[in-house]
């Protein structure tokens, strides 16, 4: 239990974190102006404006860098971890979601009369767009250094 206490002072897991959250409630914000209604499952779907997922990544490289160092070998690791989870977010999951995106179509003109199709729809909005990434990404970086700074 004693080694739990010492995972919650480390200043660049929690950073991390803290730039996924405001990520996260970001979204919440922007779906209510553009909604004019609280829509708290935006907090626990995929996808959407900012990606959590890259501003936790961008802000855990970020904060290694930091920490330990451009130039050092945790820093590299850090780095192409957030490479490979913003290109799957991205690439792979928003390529996935199209897929259910036409899948569900064929679905609704093939089977929406007399057929009964018995699964449920596929859930299109899986990963993000490139946009959504880069604005992870920098919401992480900032929230990095800003940190950096206050300490």
């Amino acid at each position: 239990m004693q080694d739990f206490g010492t995972i919650l002072n480390n200043q660049v897991l929690l950073v991390a974190l803290v730039a996924c959250v405001t990520a996260q409630v970001l979204k919440l914000v922007l779906d209510f102006s553009k909604n004019g209604k609280v829509n708290v499952r935006v907090l626990v779907e995929t996808g959407g404006m900012p990606s959590a997922h890259s501003a936790l990544v961008a802000a855990l490289a970020t904060g290694v860098g930091q920490t330990v160092g451009w130039a050092s070998p945790d820093f590299a690791i850090a780095l192409v971890f957030a490479i490979i989870v913003m290109y799957d977010a991205a690439g792979v999951r928003q390529a996935a979601g199209k897929q259910a995106r036409i899948l569900n179509q064929i679905i609704d003109e093939f089977f929406n009369e007399d057929h009964h199709f018995n699964e449920d729809r596929l859930k299109e909005l899986l990963g993000h767009t490139p946009f959504q990434v880069i604005v992870g990404s920098i919401l992480g970086v900032v929230i990095s250094w800003l940190a950096e700074m206050a300490y």
